[in-house]
């Protein structure tokens, strides 16, 4: 029967994407989800919890590497270490998808309930790398500017790579928004007045 085909999950998916495109999230059902990718309600609930799930489906398995990766933070160069991350889940998450990222994006910004539940998922990210950075030695003031720094820097970097085409890679934005980051630190008067980058 179709609903023990393999490529299920994928099929709701790619239906709920063109519902949702087409009469707006809030307006879509699940019978309506399923009745498109021609699988049954039952099967629809064995992939995902609910029609919102279809849209951060991958937010488990990003929560599980960045709990993996910050498992092994150190206090040593802790922002070489965690863009050495960004670039891994860039590679790894992001890239070969950005057509079905802006389709996500669009719908996410469509609906206020999308909107926070996406806020929610980057603090949870933030609050990963903040207890991973403490844990590994780092004072809590550095720990959470680091980790509010390194979540900034991945979801400003991934809006700019979404919004262009001149063929640039998530990891090259990600390095860009990097070294743009740094010189305007480096350009901040220090608690004397001078500017950090002349003393």
């Amino acid at each position: 029967m179709a609903r023990w085909r393999p490529d299920a999950r994928e099929r709701l998916r790619q239906a709920a994407l063109e519902l949702f495109a087409e009469q707006g999230f809030a307006a879509t059902t699940v019978p309506a989800i399923t009745a498109r990718a021609g699988l049954t309600t039952r099967t629809f609930f064995r992939h995902f919890a609910d029609k919102r799930e279809v849209l951060f489906a991958d937010e488990a398995e990003i929560g599980a590497y960045a709990k993996q990766l910050m498992a092994t933070a150190s206090a040593d160069e802790p922002l070489a270490f965690i863009v050495a991350g960004l670039r891994t889940l860039a590679e790894t998450y992001f890239e070969g998808r950005k057509d079905d990222l802006r389709q996500r994006r669009a719908i996410v910004a469509s609906d206020p309930g999308l909107r926070e539940r996406d806020q929610h998922k980057r603090a949870m990210l933030a609050e990963v790398m903040r207890d991973g950075f403490r844990a590994g030695g780092l004072d809590p003031l550095r720990a959470d500017l680091l980790a509010a720094t390194a979540g900034t820097l991945m979801y400003v970097s991934v809006a700019a790579w979404l919004d262009t085409d001149d063929g640039r890679r998530l990891g090259d934005i990600i390095d860009a928004a990097l070294a743009t980051l740094r010189a305007e630190l480096e350009g901040l008067p220090t608690s004397n007045g001078q500017v950090a980058s002349e003393g």
